[in-house]
């Protein structure tokens, strides 16, 4: 898509672009990258600077695009994207799931040390999504499990706010609930309050099954409801806003054709490797002319046939069938592919993405899956961010204090 020289428009469709040109859909930054360079190669893209740190719990990467071309290679709009990844998770292991909490809030706390956001600065919290629908419902939940504080901290006196700031939180449900647009509600309330930070959580969608619930984004661009799942609502940015937005999300579906591709995919690459053209042998010498030393010439040689078939001796040989010609040998360095492999080809290409989603329509095409134990996942997930959010939104928090200060007691 092509896009002027000046600032990129957040109403180029970038992201839909982008699920053209490859065929697949995902929510995570990282996600792209990984496939932009799969597919097209070069390490490095234009615009775009990645940063890897291995912690404990898990790895977090830094995805920064801060560039128009970076914009449109990865289908997402300039910004930072940080994915923190740990595995651990999905076995509901709490030590993990503290110390993920403990990184997801310190990284919570960077975002808004970079925007200067003061300690008394107050944040809206936004639990988007349909808490009618379990993988849909970790904005809503998360709100739950979320302490808000606005009410009791214009109550407190100056003394008992110290460690805490304003937090209100709102799930404003989906179109389909209130017949609004959560941007609508958003702005409304954006207008009202006027708060220093957005902070929206989101269910996202993921290419790999292997992140479903392990893993969570952060991104300072904004988010835009439903992109993932083809289901494109109003965004909510800063540019929509007027106030810097943070998106917190978790993936917790993903598309029935990203898991079938990959699954061919995966299989012609094991073939591939099973099939990689062996050492060549050099031939055996070739024999003396004439009979063996101590062999009469005059004598027919007994067949071995005639073992299995019990013919009786004497009679003349018959003569050997014919064989087939054996298969040429590749050259030293030669890509090749036998059995599943020649039958799988190379890794999927979009012309036969194309074909799946044929084969798949007119329901699998739009598929989403989400594991069995989801409802773990998404509750664990929420109490998680919730945690972490309360960490890296109060530097210090009493709530007690803070409670008993408000009302008096």
């Amino acid at each position: 898509m092509e896009a002027g020289a000046g600032s990129l428009d957040p109403s180029l469709d970038i992201h839909d672009a982008w699920q053209r040109r490859y065929r697949l859909r995902t929510d995570l930054a990282l996600e792209a990258h990984e496939v932009v360079v799969e597919r097209e190669g070069p390490p490095e893209i234009p615009g775009v600077a990645v940063e890897t740190e291995e912690t404990p719990v898990g790895t977090v990467s830094r995805v920064a695009i801060t560039t128009e071309a970076g914009a449109r290679a990865m289908g997402k709009l300039p910004g930072n994207y940080t994915t923190i990844e740990a595995p651990a998770l999905r076995r509901r292991d709490q030590e993990a799931m503290e110390e993920a909490a403990a990184i997801i809030g310190r990284e919570v706390a960077a975002f808004l040390q970079r925007w200067q956001v003061p300690l008394d600065g107050e944040v809206l919290v936004v639990g988007l999504g349909n808490w009618n629908a379990t993988p849909d419902a970790i904005g809503p939940r998360t709100v739950h499990h979320l302490i808000v504080t606005r009410h009791f901290y214009y109550l407190a006196p100056p003394d008992a706010r110290r460690g805490a700031r304003p937090v209100a939180a709102i799930s404003p449900g989906v179109l389909g609930i209130t017949g609004l647009e959560t941007a609508e509600i958003v702005q409304g309330l954006v207008r009202q309050i006027n708060p220093a930070l957005v902070v929206c959580i989101d269910a996202l969608a993921a290419r790999s099954t292997d992140r479903l619930g392990t893993t969570v984004q952060i991104a300072d661009a904004g988010i835009q409801p439903g992109s993932g799942v083809g289901n494109k609502r109003f965004g909510i940015t800063r540019q929509t806003l007027g106030v810097p937005v943070l998106a917190i999300g978790v993936p917790t579906v993903v598309h029935a054709l990203t898991v079938v591709a990959d699954g061919l995919e995966r299989m012609a690459a094991r073939a591939g490797q099973a099939a990689r053209p062996r050492p060549e042998v050099p031939p055996p010498a070739p024999a003396p002319a004439g009979p063996a030393p101590g062999v009469d010439a005059t004598v027919p040689l007994p067949d071995p046939g005639w073992i299995l078939r019990g013919a009786p001796p004497g009679l003349s040989p018959a003569p050997p069938p014919p064989m087939p010609p054996a298969p040429a040998m590749p050259a030293p360095g030669a890509a090749a592919s036998y059995g599943a492999a020649a039958a799988l080809g190379p890794p999927a290409s979009k012309v036969e993405r194309a074909v799946l989603e044929d084969v798949l329509q007119p329901y699998m095409g739009d598929l989403i899956m989400t594991p069995k134990e989801i409802d773990v996942l998404v509750e664990d997930a929420a109490e998680m961010i919730a945690e972490a959010l309360n960490q890296g939104l109060h530097p210090d928090l009493a709530l007690n204090r803070l409670i008993l200060a408000a009302t008096g007691a």
